[in-house]
């Protein structure tokens, strides 16, 4: 499939997001066979219970493993890949009897090194409990890691662990195992990795003995060390076969995570710390099911809220007896009514949560957020105000406070004159970037962006009866302003988007629809899981007259999504902040730039932008930071409050200081200022590399989210872009900064070269939007 960049030419579209935003994806793997299960099935309670945040996929290669032994890894796992092996191509391997076990599991294991979906693979033997925390193995992002052989010297790794980059899972390492498997030139010992080592000859990395650590090494009922990550039941005596005399002590280790279904979910639901929401809901749903554990069901729901899987939050709290005194499950089942536009019922639910301390203030938010959205401002101002009371600090409560206590600006043109305005409108100290949006889509209409041509409608409002009416009295309806297809900044279930609209409403709206610059903004690892924003969509488009989103990705993903009578109406309409310096009525570029670079971080949904890389991240930001500083001043530009967390961090953790630009509390006019007159912006959110672009300033984009990687590709420059897991980032962004900055007249006459392809773009749509609403 092929898609248009902004000069016509036909480009390769990329699908997956993780090729876009460079992140990493990681698998642990085992062979697995019948007689082995016990073992297996050991080790993944032990994975969970002792890294209960970890959940990644788990290969499973077997080759004769029975229907009813693959339902009970399932049921272990919410994320088994089973690879059926074929030895075929191992038969003309001149060494070992192919039907021993560990012959077999020798050469299997090498099927390993034949997978290509993945940048990091570990390996666990079937004949392992992990009773640590393995947060290091993940974090490695270079080489081939093992444990030396405890018996055979600092020469030869165990197989039994292998943390496995790309670099190794590629087709010319597995043509030398291939080779070397067929010449019959190697060892092949107890320990079932002879060929491995043979290819290798010692080169690999040496992890501690801790995360490998075997069984004989405790000969004469040793206790096992404390710092163990992996015990490994090295030998032909395995503890599920009756174990060994003299390893009674490891044995015990073992027979800790040799539970029943239920026992194992229970001891999983009850551990300490974060535990991964994938396997709150694998293992808390069939517990809830047995128990009608209220907690649990709570827990399985917030889960479920936690990936915006709303209605399985309901359906889970539903379906057991929540006491009335029970506040926090009140609170959350109200909080999941609410998400899918159960509203009465919602407020039922959080009204009773508001009885116990802890939970008042949150339960006061969320019903003064539902007063808010019904357009109800005063039932809005008394709940935050309660919450409030309850807890001065409550964040949350401060903002509804204030969205109703805001007094609305006075329409001053004529209904037959304005247009409608559907967007998100950002509050006073919210995202920079979105509260720049609203205007930059109406100046794209005409330099007036005020109240005399413009009524306003905010996208997370009820569109109800009353505003179909006020909608319809205007000349046309444009909707824009931001990602507005994103189905959790406020949920809900009317069409599972960001505009609250229900179907027979917008059936109903009788003027002119232009969809403006919207973007498909769902994260890596983020998806869109029930048919109603499917069938919202497919209406909205229908409906409207014109319809145009911000990159040729979003175009991708949107028309995959509609029949395909649909997809020529979907059409290419970049931000309107990418084109500013067209749109800003006597726009002038700055004659001097400040001799600064602006870095911007983004921390929303912190786990899908960075995964298990935060740390890397970081390091590598101090070190980009210290190097930077050579070329100019280093500034933290802060699109949102939060986002002036990697000051703070790389302070506590590296030393190093940046000062903090508060952008959130800029006006327009400020944040275009700014961004004009500094010669180079880092960003990670997507405005803080397309505001910057249409101010003609030169940019890097630091890419966690597929957005900024299809901006990139649109204006025909994926080379402003590096992303936040890239092996090499601070070398790479100081590399590129420099090659921007040496000659940087010829960049800025770069950056405007650029925008004005889609100021051509722009242009015509205008011609056709001119028709279509008139003005």
């Amino acid at each position: 499939m092929t898609t248009t960049s902004l000069t016509g030419a036909p480009t390769e579209a990329t699908h997956s997001a993780a090729d876009l935003t460079g992140k990493r994806r990681i698998a642990f793997a085992s062979y697995v066979d019948e007689n082995y299960l016990p073992g297996f099935l050991v080790l993944l309670r032990s994975l969970a219970l002792s890294n209960p945040s970890v959940c990644e996929d788990f290969v499973v290669l077997y080759d004769d493993l029975r229907p009813g032994s693959i339902a009970k890894i399932r049921a272990l796992h919410p994320r088994i890949v089973l690879r059926r092996v074929n030895d075929a191509h191992y038969d003309s391997y001149k060494k070992g009897d192919q039907d021993n076990y560990l012959v077999r599991k020798a050469y299997f294991i090498l099927d390993v090194f034949r997978m290509r979906e993945y940048d990091t693979v570990i390996t666990l033997d079937t004949d392992m409990v992990v009773l640590g925390d393995l947060g290091e193995l993940l974090k490695l992002r270079h080489g081939l890691a093992a444990v030396s052989q405890f018996f055979y010297g600092q020469h030869k790794l165990n197989s039994g662990l292998l943390v496995i980059q790309r670099e190794y899972l590629s087709d010319e390492f597995c043509a030398r195992i291939d080779a070397t498997g067929r010449s019959g030139d190697y060892e092949l010992d107890k320990h079932d990795q002879g060929i491995l080592n043979a290819v290798l000859d010692g080169d690999f990395i040496r992890l501690d003995a801790r995360y490998n650590f075997v069984k004989r090494r405790l000969s004469g009922d040793q206790p096992v060390p404390e710092d163990t990550a992996i015990l490994h039941f090295t030998g032909r005596h395995k503890p599920w076969q009756g174990g060994e005399s003299g390893y009674s002590l490891a044995e015990e280790k073992w027979r800790e995570y040799e539970l029943d279904d239920a026992d194992f979910h229970a001891a999983y639901l009850s551990s300490s710390g974060g535990l991964h929401h994938d396997l709150v809901v694998h293992y808390g749903t069939p517990h809830v099911a047995r128990t009608g554990d209220v907690e649990t069901a709570r827990k399985v729901a917030a889960a479920h809220i936690a990936t915006g899987n709303y209605q399985d939050a309901v359906d889970i709290l539903e379906s057991v007896r929540i006491p009335l005194d029970a506040a926090w499950p009140h609170e959350v089942l109200g909080h999941a009514l609410m998400s899918v536009s159960r509203y009465d019922e919602a407020k039922a639910q959080l009204l009773l949560a508001t009885a116990a301390p802890n939970r008042a203030a949150t339960a006061y938010a969320r019903l003064a957020q539902m007063a808010w959205v019904h357009g109800d401002n005063a039932s809005a101002l008394k709940y935050a105000t309660s919450g409030l009371s309850v807890d001065i600090t409550h964040r949350s409560s401060r903002l509804w406070a204030q969205r109703a206590s805001a007094v609305p600006s006075q329409e001053q043109g004529s209904a037959e004159d304005q247009l409608a305005h559907v967007a998100f409108y950002m509050d006073r100290q919210g995202n920079a970037g979105d509260k720049l949006l609203p205007e930059s889509v109406r100046s794209a209409f005409g330099p007036d962006t005020g109240s005399r041509r413009w009524h306003s409608v905010h996208a997370h409002r009820l569109f109800d009866e009353a505003a179909l009416e006020r909608v319809n009295a205007r000349r046309g309806l444009v909707i824009g302003g931001g990602g507005l297809f994103i189905p959790d900044t406020m949920p809900n279930g009317n069409s599972a988007w960001q505009w609250n609209v229900p179907d027979d409403l917008m059936r109903r709206i009788d003027v002119p629809i232009a969809v403006y610059a919207v973007g498909f903004n769902a994260f890596d690892g983020q998806s869109y899981r029930a048919n109603r924003f499917r069938d919202s969509l497919r209406l909205l488009v229908e409906k409207s007259s014109f319809f145009g989103l911000r990159n040729h990705g979003s175009i991708e993903k949107v028309r995959s999504m509609l029949p395909a009578h649909l997809h020529d109406k979907v059409r290419f309409q970049p931000c309107p902040t990418t084109v500013t310096r067209q749109l800003v009525p006597g726009w002038q570029d700055p004659a001097t730039r400040d001799d600064t670079i602006l870095i911007n971080a983004a921390y929303d949904r912190a786990g899908l932008r960075f995964g298990h890389d935060y740390a890397y991240f970081l390091a590598q930001m101090a070190q980009a930071v210290r190097d930077l500083g050579e070329l100019a001043e280093v500034q933290c530009v802060a699109h949102s409050l939060d986002d002036e967390k990697i000051v703070f961090d790389l302070r506590r953790e590296h030393g190093i200081s940046m000062p903090v630009i508060p952008m959130y509390d800029f006006d327009n006019d400020g944040i275009r200022d700014l961004y004009a007159r500094t010669k180079l912006v880092i960003g990670m959110r997507g405005h803080a590399g397309m505001i910057p672009f249409g101010c003609g300033t030169p940019i890097i984009s630091l890419i966690s989210h597929p957005k900024m990687a299809y901006f990139l590709r649109d204006i025909e420059r994926p080379e402003w872009g590096v992303s936040v897991h890239d092996r090499n980032l601070a070398a790479v962004l100081v590399e590129r900064s420099k090659d921007l900055l040496k000659d940087h007249a010829a960049t800025v006459a770069d950056v405007h070269g650029r925008q004005q392809e889609l100021w051509k773009v722009t242009e015509a749509n205008a011609a056709d939007l001119r028709a279509i609403l008139g003005g």
